[in-house]
């Protein structure tokens, strides 16, 4: 293919991460010749950041596959209706239904190990009286909960280093589901024991997703790249005539 019809593969990060927990892939990915951009999402409302990724999809020039990781599935579920998008992948990811919640798909199945682990902490909204409330993973617990086959000093920097997502993230309902319109890939993590992989199976079932499945904890782009790389590669493939 050449490089001015190959997409750009925008990867968006998941909650209690940030762009890093794609560190192992994105060289793969430049080495290919593939176009990369890893923005900084805000983990402030899945509205406002789908908001914040569609604006970034809407300046690159060209065709681009969007990547979410964890929370971030559920971002480009709704930033995925970006007209240039061409193809969806779902890493360990949340596949949102029109007008459905976060905590709406996980009331629907057991918890995790997460939801005995998470933390509560208030920080200011500029404008407001009221604090919100950032959301986040017991240090002692997030390596064994995130990252049971990464290197251990790795996942010890990552429990240290998380961007908390605030709660209102998981009330917010989807304003569109683009998985309906666009070509959709999802990777299930088997013993992922942050999000129940069952609520992966749902979501990716439910939109008639092409689905694998690893035996990965969470951070499947940590503990097995490789897989992932020719997994985006294949939705990569899918976009070009």
């Amino acid at each position: 293919m050449s490089r001015s019809e190959t997409p750009t593969v925008v990867l968006v990060h998941g909650a209690f991460a940030d762009a890093s927990s794609y560190s192992s892939v994105i060289p793969a990915l430049l080495n290919r010749g593939l176009k990369v951009v890893a923005p900084a999402v805000p983990n402030r409302s899945l509205i406002g950041d789908s908001a914040y990724v569609a604006s970034v999809v809407r300046q690159i020039d060209g065709p681009v596959v969007l990547v979410g990781h964890s929370y971030g599935g559920a971002v480009i579920t709704v930033a995925g209706v970006e007209e240039n998008v061409k193809a969806l992948v779902y890493l360990s990811g949340y596949a949102l239904e029109e007008g459905e919640s976060l905590g709406e798909l996980q009331g629907r199945f057991p918890d995790s190990d997460l939801a005995a682990a998470l933390v509560y902490t208030p920080f200011p909204i500029e404008g407001s009286d009221t604090p919100g409330t950032d959301v986040s993973v017991d240090v002692e617990k997030f390596p064994a909960i995130f990252a049971a086959d990464v290197d251990p000093e790795v996942a010890a920097v990552l429990a240290v280093s998380q961007r908390p997502l605030a709660a209102q993230a998981f009330a917010d309902a989807a304003p569109a589901a683009a998985w309906k319109t666009k070509p959709s890939f999802g990777l299930v993590s088997s013993s992922d024991h942050t999000i129940n992989p069952d609520v992966e199976r749902f979501g990716y079932q439910r939109a008639g997703m092409t689905t694998i499945e690893v035996d990965s904890s969470h951070l499947v782009m940590l503990a097995h790249p490789k897989k992932v790389v020719a997994f985006i590669e294949e939705a990569v493939k899918s976009t070009v005539k």
